[in-house]
């Protein structure tokens, strides 16, 4: 029997839901690694059973964890042990600072010196479309690493950050490397999206990366309007089917491109605000697009306190509030740039999550919304996927 999974990360740890393929009854698996901050879950394409996790606290640092049996058991790949250690030759209070996986010494992460890489943390991982054991991560200050055996060693992939990497700057919630997305026609293609450097495009498999900003405008941030570099994207999106055509929820700003980002224009339309984190496409239907707008940069919560997803069926510009089964007053939530997805079933499910815990889904294609579960934490990231 069809299932569907939701893989929730949240501000105090990690929830796995499962559904049939109705989508109507949620089983709600966790908190897994309770009282940690889990930027992002995510299942493996390859392999249903394969799943990552990036973990973090103020005290222990950042960890990758692993699970192989679809979230039952987690472990840190590399390690002896279960066991979280701090870092070799590092106190305790300041083991945030470095990434690692495994035990004392063993796995850090390298920047291709004898010296661990110095960031913050893990803001997505994204794994192989064909091997589970192949995955990237996008971290903060802005870099991406890949694995190729399933999260034991990683190495860094210089080459974004000699894509201009100089310039850059953070924005107001730092300098992450917070989207990744693999295009699934061409192996070697890839983009990613940073905050607040822009997007950027490797057409050699993560060897060399160019700046695909043309068409973006930062009026406030950056006086030059033809800058290539220094603009604040909150997320990209694209459809398996079209991977050329990418969507771009801006800060102020919804966007499109037909030539994989070498031009942008904007499609913010009839948007009450075009501020917004996440966006995503539904699963069958390439031009139907996904935003959920807030009020603004300073006001993170929905404008008029209605949660409204918007819908635009033809690539956008032309916009509809979905809003049955949704809060119409009274609503001051956010909704954080990896907490939208959509599963590939038909209709298509729409998943999101937000900062007052509740995780929203539409079995519909957002026709109609239904709480799976409220009073979670804070929801950093939500991502479906249909099982077999």
């Amino acid at each position: 029997m069809t299932k569907v999974r939701l893989l929730v990360g949240t501000k105090k740890g990690g929830f796995v839901l499962f559904s049939d393929g109705r989508r109507k009854n949620w089983q709600v698996n966790g908190p897994f690694f309770a009282g940690w901050e889990i930027y992002h879950l995510k299942g493996s394409p390859a392999d249903p059973n394969r799943i990552y996790a990036s973990q973090s606290s103020s005290w222990f640092g950042q960890v990758i964890q692993r699970s192989d049996d679809g979230g039952k058991t987690w472990s840190t790949p590399g390690s002896r042990s279960e066991e979280l250690t701090t870092p070799e030759g590092f106190p305790r209070g300041e083991s945030n600072k470095f990434i690692y996986v495994g035990n004392v010494g063993t796995h850090k992460w390298y920047d291709g010196t004898q010296h661990p890489w110095e960031f913050k943390r893990v803001w997505h991982i994204e794994p192989s479309l064909s091997d589970p054991n192949i995955a990237y991560a996008g971290v903060e200050d802005a870099a991406i690493f890949k694995t190729v055996d399933g999260g034991k060693t990683w190495a860094e992939l210089p080459g974004l950050r000699a894509a201009r990497g100089e310039s850059w700057q953070p924005g107001a919630g730092g300098m992450a490397v917070h989207t990744i997305l693999l295009d699934p026609q061409n192996a070697a293609r890839m983009f990613v999206a940073i905050s607040a450097a822009g997007a950027f495009r490797s057409d050699d498999g993560g060897a060399t990366w160019k700046p695909i900003n043309r068409g973006l405008q930062s009026r406030f941030e950056l006086p030059d309007p033809d800058a290539q570099v220094g603009h604040c994207v909150h997320r990209i999106a694209l459809h398996p089917a079209r991977p050329h055509v990418l969507f771009m929820q801006k800060h102020w700003d919804v966007l499109r491109t037909d030539d994989a980002g070498e031009q942008w224009r904007e499609v913010s339309g009839n948007l009450p605000s075009d501020f917004g984190f996440p966006i995503d496409v539904h699963a069958h239907e390439p031009d139907t697009v996904y935003v959920v707008p807030i009020k603004s940069d300073s006001e993170h919560f929905p404008p008029d306190g209605k949660l409204r997803v918007y819908r635009s069926r033809v690539g956008g510009n032309e916009w509809e509030p979905l809003t049955k089964g949704l809060p119409q007053s009274n609503c001051f939530v956010n909704v954080l740039r990896d907490a939208m997805s959509v599963d590939a079933l038909d209709p298509c499910g729409v998943y999101f999550g937000t900062t007052g815990g509740q995780v929203y889904g539409s079995a519909d294609g957002g026709d109609s919304w239904n709480a799976i579960v409220r009073d979670l934490p804070p929801v950093y990231s939500v991502e479906a996927q249909v099982l077999p």
